[in-house]
């Protein structure tokens, strides 16, 4: 029956609508909460990465580059570690309260690494500790995803989905950009002598994370409020205060979830993580050795080109909220593995032409004929470049041109952001209402492992046997990822589709 003119005007339909829009704006603000937290999370990775070596040389004589190594694996090892715990955390009790303790342990843990070179031993070890713990402090996306995951409808998640994937884009680019500003400070920069505090390029950055960390810790206890929506955005609980006594949880939802699915999904996220972080990690010394850049050079311009892709993959996170309307999540993840398979088949060397070799003393004598140029003296100002002779490689794998190298990078950061966002966005509707904590947990430890173990596994491929294997194998596992995609592709629907509530 239509509402009469003096209905509407009702106190009481007026006091609901007011009520249904307060709701509506508190559930917006906290996800927007979440989406600052997203872009701080991948702030605390980026916003050190360039300086760590440096920093590690200076505080620490005895460190080497393979101690750089697990230094840089350390946030990815933490947050592979805490991600599971804050999930389960946060589906026992509010979820206010693993944010709040995880991002004060990122603080405390940038604190140390500002620290790192005032013990009188063992320095190295600190930074280690110090990088472990902000990626333990980093676990809380497992939180902010099943919060965003459950405080959306089924036709919001792949646009809050996206806009927290853009947030995180923008952490990854502002964040060498800030290390960069902050250069200015110098490497001896001032000391605060009554905290012992050393402020210098290295350090600054760090208390710079820990400061905007504070404010995301009192964003998060005046902002956050607890939401849970279902799949057709009908409001189930929404509480904007919270008795100690009284936890609140999703309500119990009958059906179970496709485990089979769940699977698939973080094995699809673990691919799409690792080959990212073997595109990351293999840049810099690939256009070193096929391109004959200088360490400056080269650290400039894949600055400059990631920084490019990263404003790419905002503008792509942009266009999949529009266009997954009308294609649907699974064909555009298919089409981002397809696209990223063609970037690192592009990679391919090919040809008759060789690189640039940079020639150095050798030991062994049964290849006489590579002394062919001398040997610049060890105090000599010239840096040498081209692709080292010790990796063997180099002698006989084509060069890889500058122009495959740069379609490579338009291809990956197409495909890269289109599978990133895509996964999650179909593992949460997989999931449905039921708690996604633990799940999301689960998930983003996958993504940490593959961070962690991406770059362990170019750096050996790529240094032993050349690009052609290195690339050569990373085809074969996104290949093996759309045969697994395909014939899954009946599997990965939402949890309300599956069980008949929802047409697809």
């Amino acid at each position: 029956m239509p509402l009469l003119e003096s209905d509407e005007n009702s106190p009481l339909l007026r006091g609901d609508t007011e009520r249904l829009e307060n709701a509506d704006r508190s559930r917006w603000s906290s996800i927007r909460v979440m989406y600052f937290t997203m872009f701080l999370s991948s702030v605390g990775f980026t916003i050190v990465i360039t300086s760590i070596w440096p920093y590690l040389m200076k505080i620490d004589a005895n460190a080497d580059a393979s101690f750089l190594g697990w230094v840089v694996a350390a946030y990815s090892l933490g947050q592979m570690v805490a991600s599971p715990l804050f999930g389960l955390w946060s589906n026992h009790r509010p979820r206010r309260e693993p944010l709040v303790c995880s991002i004060f342990i990122n603080v405390s843990a940038n604190i140390y690494y500002a620290y790192a070179d005032l013990p009188a031993s063992h320095n190295k070890i600190h930074m280690l500790m110090a990088r472990t713990f902000v990626g333990f402090g980093a676990g809380n996306v497992a939180v902010v995803r099943s919060y965003v995951a459950g405080a959306t409808s089924l036709k919001e998640r792949t646009s809050a989905m996206a806009n927290m994937s853009a947030c995180q884009a923008l952490g990854f680019i502002l964040g060498p950009a800030l290390q960069a500003a902050l250069s200015f400070i110098g490497e001896t920069g001032f000391s605060v002598k009554l905290i012992r505090l050393q402020v210098n390029m290295y350090t600054a950055p760090a208390l710079l994370a820990a400061c905007v960390g504070i404010i995301n810790i009192l964003l998060v206890i005046l902002v956050l409020r607890e939401h849970f929506v279902d799949d057709k955005g009908r409001d189930i609980h929404s509480i904007n205060y919270t008795p100690e006594d009284q936890v609140p949880v999703a309500p119990a939802v009958e059906g179970d979830i496709d485990q089979i699915a769940v699977l698939t999904s973080n094995i699809l996220f673990f691919v799409v993580l690792f080959i990212f972080a073997v595109f990351e990690t293999i840049s810099t010394p690939l256009s070193m050795d096929m391109f004959a850049w200088k360490r400056k050079d080269a650290i400039l311009y894949n600055g400059i080109i990631l920084a490019a892709i990263g404003f790419e993959s905002i503008i792509v996170f942009l266009v999949v909220k529009v266009v997954s309307v009308r294609i649907g999540d699974r064909p555009l993840l298919l089409g981002g593995l397809i696209v990223i398979f063609a970037g690192f088949f592009i990679l391919l060397p090919w040809g008759n032409q060789y690189p640039q070799i940079q020639w150095t003393d050798i030991d062994n004598n049964t290849i006489p004929a590579l002394r062919l140029a001398p040997t610049p003296a060890s105090n000599a100002s010239v840096e040498p470049t081209g692709c080292p002779s010790d990796q063997t490689w180099c002698l006989f794998t084509p060069v890889i041109h500058l122009a495959q190298y740069i379609i490579s990078d338009i291809l990956i950061g197409v495909g890269y952001p289109t599978c990133n966002v895509m996964s999650y966005t179909l593992y949460s509707k997989i999931l449905g209402p039921k708690p996604q904590g633990v799940y999301m947990g689960w998930l983003t430890a996958s993504g940490s492992g593959a961070r962690t173990l991406g770059p362990v596994f170019v750096s050996q491929v790529y240094t032993i046997l050349g690009p052609r294997w290195a690339f050569s194998i990373i085809c074969a596992i996104v290949l093996a990822a759309v045969i697994l995609l395909s014939a899954m592709y009946k599997r990965l629907i939402a949890f309300s589709v599956r069980h008949g509530r929802i047409e697809d």
